[in-house]
Formats: C-alpha cells, structure tokens, sequence
C-alpha cells in the first residue's frame, strides 16, 4: 500500500477536521481518542456551513446520529436531521422525474445515460438519502438534442437561453443545455459531452456499450460504466478544483467498488485523464483516509501530487464556483489551475481556439450569416477594438 502523500493541510479549521474525521470512517466505533477531541470547543455553526457547503451534510447527519454520548448539542443534531429530510424528499421526486423521463425518451427511441443524481446515489451509498442532487444530468447523442428539446418542452420545461453562438462554437465550446421546470422546480441539463472543449472523452456509443442498468426502479434506467463513471467523476470535480468534499466522497465510494483498474488506467491515458486520476486519489488519500493500493501506482506520478496540492487553495476559503459573482482573485486563481490541469496537446488546442470567431465578434461587427466567414480574419481586430474601449471606459 502507498501512503506517501506530501501536502499539508494544517491550515484547515478545527471544524474542516471534524468534518473530514467524520468522512474517514464507515462507523462511530472506528473512532480514535484524537477525533473525540476534536468534538471539543466546536463552532457549530460554521460547521454546519461547511456541511452544507460541501454537500455533505446526509452522511454527516447520520454519523453524528451514531455517535452516543457525543458532546454535541441538540440543535445541530435537529438540524442536519430537518437537511437529512428535505434532501431525502429531493431525491425521490428526482427519482420519479428520472423515471418519467427514462420513458418519454424510450418512447422515441433516444439512447438516455444518466451521468449523477439518485442512481449515483444509489450505486455509490445504497441509499439515495445519502448523496445529495440539485438536479438530473442527462447524455445523449449530439444529434437526438432537437428532438430531445421538443420532448422536454413538451413536459413542461423551459429552456435556459444562456448559449451564445457562432459558427457553431456551441458544439466545443459547451457542453449542455440547462432545462427548468416552473411548476416541479427541478432542474434537467441535457449534456452531448462531460465538459466542455479542449477535453478529450469517449464517444456516447462508447459510454452505451459499456452501460449499466440501475434497480433503482423497476423502469429500465442506464448509466455509465464503472470505469465510465470514474473517468466522469475525476473530469468534473478537477474542473471545479474539488471545491466540494461530496465529489472526493463519490470517488472513495467508487474506487472501494470492483473496478478493473488495468481497463481504467488505458481509459484515462486514452483520454489525456491520467494526471487528474492520480490527483483525485492523492486527495481521497489525504483528506478521507482512502487506501493508496499498488494497483493505482502508475496514476499517482508527481504532477497528480502537485494538482492535488493546488486545490489546497478551494479548500481553505470555502469556495463557491457556481454562485457569482466570483470574488477576482478566485477567478484569477482557477483559470491558473484550468490552464494546469491540461496535458501540452490540450494546451496548444486550447491557445489555438482563441484564433476561432467569439459570439462578442458578431455583436461588436454584426455580418450577414453567409459573410461570418470573414471573422477569421477579423478577429484580431475585432478583439484589439473592444480592449481600448474598455481601457477608455
């Protein structure tokens, strides 16, 4: 086993620890002298802010549930109990959505994987209360994603116009469409792709072949493979700099699964994953006391250590990506660790795109659709012009 794992995390809060003791262990009686002092001179309510912060308060709810004879106050306890039971009531009515849009989808024979939500749960905890879901994750082929908006529109959804485009840009440059239903207040993205440009990723009919079927309900229900579903997990959390405890969570639970780790090594190298593989386990090593097996050794190379390290800095400051504004040191940190987070190929990729028309070019030089062609050429001056106005301003 290795467990050479080099960063630090000394800076955390009494309650960062707490929290991650409490992740450590499968059961209260696991439990060494050191976390029961941990108990001691708690702030309670900022470690109830970072528990729902990392959305990991149902596991927490029902560790602290175990734990007889705790010094740990009333309130917190009614709380996590009250979050246990609204997030159990959220994932059986995305359940019951899953399952009618497994149908509707079945019925005109558009190949579904669900990517998170209640059958994650389910996989990953054996109970959907345990996993926390805002919304259902859906992948389909890129060319079933009209038909899939009628469908949707159909039940109900509306969908969130976000997407500005040139050119077809929206193909790379994105990677879903975000659907909202005003009545049932749930939230549906259709993906065609994990994450946007310059990743590098299976086909669908790839991630079809190797699916699994979910027993969640009695309603056929697929998802991704083991390996799949790694691969997707690992993409996503490292994109947002593991700023939720919850993702680590799903790759300790995934990794103590019957994964073929030789299968899964070739994936990740197929696909340009290898160092965030390896930085996702040096985390789940450091901070959830996960086992580093002999197995996992061609991932864990010093630069997956250094990515792990880098994610130090969400960590420490309790950072929320999905809720802007982004305070400006943030965003200046993130696009750094993107930027790092890329083998050199995808770099070059990545530099290149800059070279391809922006939707800001058609507003700044508005063309007919038959002339766009002539961005290209433009871009350059086009970008220069809109930098010294905004230098003017």
């Amino acid at each position: 086993m290795i467990n050479d794992v080099g960063f630090h995390t000394k800076e955390f809060s009494q309650e960062m620890r707490l929290l991650l003791a409490l992740l450590e262990v499968n059961h209260p009686n696991d439990y060494t002298f050191e976390y029961w002092e941990l108990l001691q001179d708690v702030d309670w309510p900022h470690f109830i802010q970072l528990a729902r912060h990392h959305r990991v308060f149902p596991s927490i709810s029902r560790m602290l549930s175990e734990m007889d004879g705790a010094p740990i106050p009333s309130f917190v306890t009614s709380l996590f109990q009250r979050d246990y039971y609204r997030n159990t009531l959220q994932m059986l009515a995305l359940s019951g959505e899953m399952e009618q849009l497994a149908g509707v989808f079945s019925e005109h024979d558009i190949e579904l994987l669900f990517l998170k939500g209640p059958v994650i749960a389910a996989d990953l905890y054996g109970d959907v209360s345990l996993r926390t879901s805002c919304d259902l994750d859906l992948l389909i082929p890129i060319q079933k994603l009209a038909e899939a908006e009628a469908l949707l529109e159909g039940m109900g959804y509306r969908k969130d116009d976000y997407i500005t485009t040139i050119l077809n840009d929206w193909k790379w440059r994105h990677h879903h469409i975000t659907f909202h239903h005003p009545d049932k207040k749930i939230k549906v993205e259709v993906h065609w792709r994990w994450n946007p440009s310059p990743s590098k990723e299976p086909s669908f009919q790839e991630q079809w072949e190797r699916k699994r079927q979910s027993s969640l309900i009695s309603r056929p229900i697929y998802y991704l493979g083991r390996e799949d579903l790694f691969m997707f997990l690992i993409s996503h959390g490292a994109r947002h700099g593991w700023s939720r405890i919850r993702w680590l969570l799903d790759i300790k639970k995934l990794a103590n699964q019957k994964l073929n780790w030789p299968r899964l090594i070739a994936l990740l190298r197929k696909h340009q994953y290898s160092d965030i593989g390896g930085q996702a386990l040096f985390l789940t090593a450091k901070l959830l006391a996960s086992p580093l097996r002999e197995e996992m050794r061609p991932l864990l190379t010093r630069k997956a250590g250094w990515l792990a390290e880098d994610t130090m800095f969400y960590m420490e400051r309790m950072v929320n990506l999905h809720s802007p504004p982004v305070p400006q040191d943030v965003q200046k940190y993130h696009k750094k660790y993107l930027f790092s987070l890329m083998t050199p190929r995808q770099k070059i990729q990545f530099m290149t795109s800059f070279l391809f028309p922006f939707p800001e070019d058609a507003e700044t030089l508005p063309l007919p659709k038959k002339l766009h062609f002539l961005y290209f050429p433009l871009r350059p001056i086009l970008w220069a012009w809109r930098k010294a106005k905004r230098q003017a301003a």
